[in-house]
C-alpha cells in the first residue's frame, strides 16, 4: 500500500497529511512544490474516505529511505514499464452468493500482486500519467 494514515489536527489539508505520513512512514521528505495534485477521494472498505496525492520524488535511485518499522513491512517499486505491460494487469471479481458485486484492477507478476485500493490508486495514476497507453 501507499504511506497514508488519518488526518491530524495539525494537518492543513489532504496534501499536509500525505506528505507528514509519507515523512512518518519512509522517512522521505517530500516538499510541497514536488506535490502534483490529488486524485479523486475514494471509499475505503471500512467506509472511511480516503485522497491519494501524487508527488514527483525524483530520481528512486536518488532517495534515501528509512522506513518505520512499526508500520511498513517492506519496501518495492514496480516501473512504469511493468504496469503498463498487459500481462501484468488483471482483474480480481468480488461477488456475493448470487451476482458480482464489483470489480477491481490488480497488478501481477511483481514481488508482489498489487490489489485492493492500491491498485485503484495506481490504476487511477496510470489514467494521469499515461492517458491513452492504459
Amino acid at each position: 500500500s501507499f504511506p497514508g494514515g488519518r488526518r491530524d489536527p495539525a494537518d492543513g489539508d489532504a496534501v499536509a497529511t500525505a506528505l507528514r505520513e509519507t515523512r512518518e512512514e519512509l522517512g522521505v521528505t517530500v516538499a510541497a512544490t514536488s506535490v502534483w495534485g490529488q486524485l479523486r477521494t475514494l471509499p475505503d472498505r471500512h467506509g472511511m474516505t480516503v485522497a491519494p496525492v501524487v508527488a514527483n520524488l525524483g530520481p528512486l535511485e536518488a532517495l534515501t529511505l528509512n522506513p518505520n518499522p512499526d508500520e511498513v513491512e517492506e519496501v518495492f517499486t514496480l516501473p512504469l514499464t511493468h504496469l503498463l505491460r498487459e500481462e501484468n494487469q488483471g482483474y480480481t471479481h468480488f461477488r456475493t452468493a448470487s451476482s458480482y458485486r464489483y470489480t477491481l484492477p490488480v497488478f501481477l507478476n511483481g514481488p508482489h500482486k498489487v490489489w485492493g485500493l492500491t491498485a485503484i490508486i495506481t490504476e487511477l495514476t496510470l489514467e494521469l500519467l499515461v492517458p491513452g497507453r492504459y
